[in-house]
């Protein structure tokens, strides 16, 4: 069976859920056809006039990208103009792009999951929680002979994570009974006669965002022309992704050798420190990108130092005054290190589910600004 571009996209989406995505983001398709077929995919941070290059010469399908490719708004598309250059390249050479934004930066192991663990920190919770996404306990009634098949469906479509186990499930057996009336073609007994069926009740939990996809699953799965089960809603508390990290070191360290391991990890010559390098700092919080913003929830976790990305002149005189150090890294390579992940990731999946395709990851992406 071949390939399509949403196959993709919902490996994708299990990933970096949109749900995460930030209500003032752009996140998803920005251009193509969800059904044409792909063999090739490239992974990128922007989509420019080189990434269109590089995906024209690789014969890609389907850009994937981190940055929207329409995040400002406009009203025209020019052809003397640089951005309309680019969407009328992609509309030619038939590629599609979709974008992970917030959503990715907010996934369990999105950009600041991979950037808290390269930098060591331990102990992590989100900075800036989002809001918890409602959760449900679904209760199917199956047949002994069919449990395996149901619930292996279930897992597979996403019930049963709890923190960081999955295919979570409780059983307990039971007999179920039942009349087939007139009209009905069942898998057990016969029409008017009452039957009693060694069933196992099957319990698991779903996030909302994947109730559907695994209703779909457990009634392909189940043998019943009409299945039984229960959908309640639950009041358990969920630890909500969101934007930024926070954690600790194992060992004390000084300012100063937290910006070299910041220079090592993210493989760049330079940032900008804020605060006395001889300084120990214990408590470290950390938002790929742009996240200067959400200095004060650093701080008022406990931080003793915010590293990010695009920090401003006075953001940074608010944060030394509060008594909040800060390495500022670049937003390029704050998020960069997050491809190298989604790529392993999609080839893992990929090879899991049989799809024949190649991945490939932009050899022509690096940061704007030149260090000299």
């Amino acid at each position: 069976m071949p390939v399509i571009n949403s196959d993709i996209i919902k490996i994708i989406d299990d990933f970096a859920p949109q749900t995460l995505a930030e209500e003032w983001d752009n996140s998803g398709w920005q251009l193509g056809d969800p059904r044409a077929k792909v063999d090739k995919v490239l992974l990128t941070l922007d989509v420019n006039a080189q990434l269109l290059e590089e995906a024209v010469q690789e014969g890609v399908q389907l850009i994937i990208s981190h940055h929207p490719l329409f995040f400002k708004g406009f009203k025209n598309i020019r052809l003397d103009r640089p951005e309309g250059r680019l969407i009328a390249g992609l509309i030619k050479n038939d590629i599609a792009v979709y974008a992970a934004h917030t959503n990715l930066d907010s996934a369990a192991e999105g950009v600041n999951h991979v950037l808290a663990e390269k930098l060591g920190i331990t102990e992590v919770k989100t900075l800036n929680p989002g809001v918890p996404e409602k959760l449900y306990k679904l209760v199917v009634f199956v047949p002994v002979s069919h449990i395996d098949q149901v619930r292996d469906a279930a897992a597979g479509a996403g019930a049963g994570w709890i923190g960081n186990y999955s295919d979570c499930t409780f059983q307990v057996q039971g007999t179920g009974t039942f009349r087939p009336l007139a009209g009905t073609n069942p898998f057990i007994g016969r029409q008017g006669e009452l039957e009693k069926v060694e069933e196992i009740r099957l319990e698991t939990v779903v996030p909302e965002r994947l109730k559907n996809n695994v209703l779909t699953a457990i009634l392909k799965a189940h043998p019943y022309e009409e299945v039984a089960y229960d959908l309640y809603t639950l009041a358990n508390p969920v630890s909500a992704p969101g934007l930024g990290r926070i954690g600790k070191l194992n060992t004390g360290t000084s300012l100063g050798e937290l910006a070299g391991r910041v220079k090592s990890v993210l493989n760049i010559n330079t940032v900008r420190v804020g605060g006395s390098t001889e300084q120990p700092v214990h408590k470290v919080a950390v938002c790929g990108g742009a996240g200067a913003s959400l200095w004060k929830q650093a701080l008022s976790k406990g931080a003793d130092v915010y590293i990010t990305g695009d920090i401003k002149y006075h953001e940074a005189q608010d944060m030394l005054a509060a008594g909040l150090n800060f390495i500022d890294a670049g937003h390029f390579s704050t998020e960069y290190i997050i491809l190298p992940a989604l790529y392993e990731h999609l080839i893992k999946v990929c090879s899991e589910k049989g799809f024949n395709l190649e991945i490939i990851l932009s050899k022509n992406q690096k940061d704007v600004f030149v260090y000299l």
